[in-house]
């Protein structure tokens, strides 16, 4: 059992920031986010995006934002649990919640704080018709760890950044790897796209243009999958696993069963606090709604930075000491 002040589930910039609020009150953070890394939409949709509305930053590219936010954070000492979803909320008392994860991982936090930005990003899933047979035995949608790769043989299908960048690097990890597109032109970089055909050209890696995967085959666990070519062709490739690396779309998810208030997607908040309709819950940034809401980063900064101190008031009783950071300094736990 993670034991924690406060469990954010979100690790955005809205939900990062939170972090540091926490930390100058003192109070500990456990991060939860579906995506295998920190960033939320910044990093996984679009880390070269210059960003021009941020306080004392004229511009700032997106990662180099989550990167600042991820040191600002540091001397707090947050502890995170990536690549994993929030399914189940369960209040134990007034200050006292049990969150589990998909897989089965247990936070006992004091309060919550929801920083889901749009929702929880779920993978665009391939139309298969036996694709769910092989979850989790052989059907992988993103990438934790790439040792689990190597030497092994894969496939890898898409045609975006993300299917770019992981062919290029497993390449030298697995055994044998294909990547199948759909057609000859590729959304990713030109460098990528480049370096790919390079790989493919060189013997490194194989390549099925104008081709999608149509059927997985495998007696309980994924031993080979079927391709066919847009002339109407069929082929069949070894595969250990089988990647589908085809972007992630925003859901709300599990959240529309918690018993909060939503209204078109988004969770009704009190802007005294950004509480929800439920005592210790609170969401910020995207997530949530009131009257006037904007959905910037900034406004998403401000109502983290209230959210904890009542946060701190409802675990502790008492209204908390304003920590102006020009006079303190940070101090670390």
């Amino acid at each position: 059992m993670i034991e924690t002040d406060i469990c954010i589930i979100g690790a955005g910039p809205v939900g990062l920031f939170a972090i540091f609020e926490a930390g100058l009150l003192k109070m500990r953070c456990h991060v939860v986010d579906y995506l295998p890394q920190v960033g939320g939409q910044l990093a996984e949709i679009y880390p070269k995006k210059p960003i021009y509305d941020i306080p004392g930053f004229p511009i700032v590219m997106a990662e180099e934002l989550v990167h600042n936010l991820m040191e600002q954070a540091k001397p707090f000492h947050p502890t995170f649990t990536l690549g994993e979803r929030i399914e189940n909320i369960e209040k134990q008392d007034e200050h006292s919640f049990i969150l589990t994860t998909h897989l089965d991982t247990k936070i006992h936090a004091k309060v919550i704080c929801i920083a889901g930005g749009l929702g929880c990003f779920e993978p665009r899933k391939p139309a298969i018709d036996n694709l769910a047979d092989y979850e989790k035995n052989g059907v992988e949608y993103m990438v934790l760890n790439p040792e689990k790769f190597r030497d092994k043989k894969i496939v890898i299908a898409g045609g975006g950044d993300s299917a770019l960048d992981w062919t290029m690097f497993l390449a030298d990890v697995a055994q044998e790897l294909t990547m199948v597109h759909r057609g000859e032109m590729f959304r990713g970089a030109p460098d990528s796209v480049h370096k790919v055909k390079q790989l493919a050209e060189e013997g490194k890696i194989k390549m099925e243009l104008n081709s999608n995967v149509t059927h997985l085959i495998g007696n309980g666990k994924l031993e080979k999958v079927q391709i066919t070519h847009n002339d109407g062709t069929n082929k069949e490739l070894d595969a250990d696993h089988y990647l589908a690396l085809f972007g992630l779309s925003p859901k709300l998810g599990p959240i529309a069963q918690w018993g909060l208030n939503i209204d078109k997607n988004a969770i009704n908040v009190d802007t005294h606090d950004y509480s929800t309709n439920i005592k210790g819950i609170y969401a910020i940034g995207d997530i949530n709604n009131y009257a006037g809401k904007l959905k910037l980063i900034l406004c998403g900064f401000h109502e983290a930075a209230l959210m904890v101190h009542s946060a701190s008031e409802l675990i502790l009783g008492k209204k908390p000491t304003l920590k102006y950071t020009t006079v303190n300094g940070i101090t670390e736990f």
